[in-house]
């Protein structure tokens, strides 16, 4: 696109993005400090980390994925001064190293933000959401398909990251309405339909309304098959791994009502092959999928739809850009490589496919506030 934005840095005062790697990453360092009883080594990386991502520069990482995800390019500069998108995902890339996940040794494979994870899925929240699928039974079958589809979009409230930076967001009430809604093309598209590609964001609250949307789609014949892509090791605090998966499953099936024959279908679903997890490495890669890798390209070709789940796989879906928000949804997805829909609550500066009267109409009554709060949220369909 010839008036295509440049991508967003975090060097800008006052910006998201700065406030993101100044005071968010930090936090988070001491989230994670807190949560484990880490010795002397963790704690010495852990805090060269935080001197590091907020007054140094870019060093070299040991050869993996990186090298070919251009680290080369950003070796020397500030975190503030190279895409956000990619600083994000190289800090939590940092995180790992620094509490010995990558190994070898006795810490190497430990999750250091499962604690959290866990505490979410046992929360009183959890309880009152699974719950509600008791009194949701009864209602015709479109009913509960619109419920479930509007669980999944709102569980993306659910975000440990963000509520480390908000402590206030979940508190904040949804506002009324999406700011854009095309869920009558997405229903569209899953009728029979063949595959469903979903790539999940969050764990926990937002893992299990994902499961169960996608248990009905597969219960009702609405697909044949689902594919949850999760990433390959912990990364953005919060975002579901297949350990997380397993969780979320274990959770439902030990739960009490509908939500246990909800978590027996997806089990099962999972033993035959209806339900499949894959977590390629490119979920964990600081990169927009305009670059998606041949070999994920061909498997999301071949779906009938990919659902994109959050506000981090919209940044990469759209391009990590402050595009115009009335730039049309449908142009800055052309590169994907069939269908795809994002279901997202807005968290960060990047938003496209609004029409002029909704853009004025929040700018109105929150300023740019609207973005970035976590009490919007929408259902977008491209191609």
């Amino acid at each position: 696109m010839s008036d295509t934005p440049p991508v967003l840095l975090g060097n800008e005062p006052g910006s998201f993005p700065r406030s993101v790697l100044a005071e968010r990453h930090p936090a988070i360092v001491r989230q994670v400090r807190e949560a484990f009883p880490y010795g002397p080594e963790q704690h010495r990386a852990l805090d060269a980390l935080v001197e590091n991502c907020t007054k140094g520069v870019i060093e070299p990482l040991p050869a993996d994925a990186w090298v070919e995800w251009g680290i080369g390019a950003y070796i020397g500069k500030s975190w503030f001064d190279v895409p956000w998108l990619w600083s994000e995902s190289h800090f939590y890339r940092r995180l790992l190293d620094a509490v010995g996940y990558f190994g070898p040794g006795p810490w190497q494979g430990i999750d250091p933000f499962r604690p959290s994870k866990l505490a979410e899925l046992d929360s009183a929240e959890t309880d009152e959401e699974l719950a509600a699928l008791d009194d949701l039974a009864g209602k015709p079958v479109d009913e509960q398909a619109q419920a479930l589809l509007h669980g999944s979009l709102w569980g993306n409230r659910a975000d440990l990251g963000f509520r480390l930076s908000d402590g206030e967001a979940e508190d904040r009430a949804a506002a009324p309405g999406l700011v854009a809604d095309d869920s009558d093309t997405l229903w569209s598209l899953l009728t029979g339909a063949g595959t469903l590609c979903l790539i999940a964001d969050n764990a926990g609250r937002e893992l299990i309304p994902d499961l169960l949307l996608i248990a009905h789609l597969l219960e009702h014949g609405r697909v044949e098959r689902a594919v949850l892509h999760v990433k390959p090791y912990p990364y953005y605090v919060s975002d579901a791994t297949t350990a997380d998966v397993v969780d979320a499953l274990r959770r439902l099936v030990r739960a009490p009502g509908e939500a246990a024959a909800y978590g027996r279908r997806l089990w099962s679903a999972m033993a035959d092959g209806r339900l499949t997890v894959r977590a390629h490495p490119f979920s964990c890669a600081p990169l927009p999928y305009a670059d998606l890798p041949d070999d994920l390209r061909e498997e999301l070709t071949a779906a009938t739809l990919t659902v994109v789940k959050g506000d981090l796989n919209y940044r990469r879906l759209v391009g990590d850009r402050l595009w115009a928000p009335t730039t049309p949804f449908a142009d800055v997805t052309a590169h994907f490589p069939g269908p795809v829909a994002a279901l997202r609550t807005l968290k960060s500066d990047v938003i496209t496919g609004l029409d002029a009267r909704t853009e004025a109409a929040l700018v109105a009554v929150e300023g740019q506030r609207w973005r970035t709060s976590g009490t919007h949220a929408l259902i977008q369909v491209g191609r």
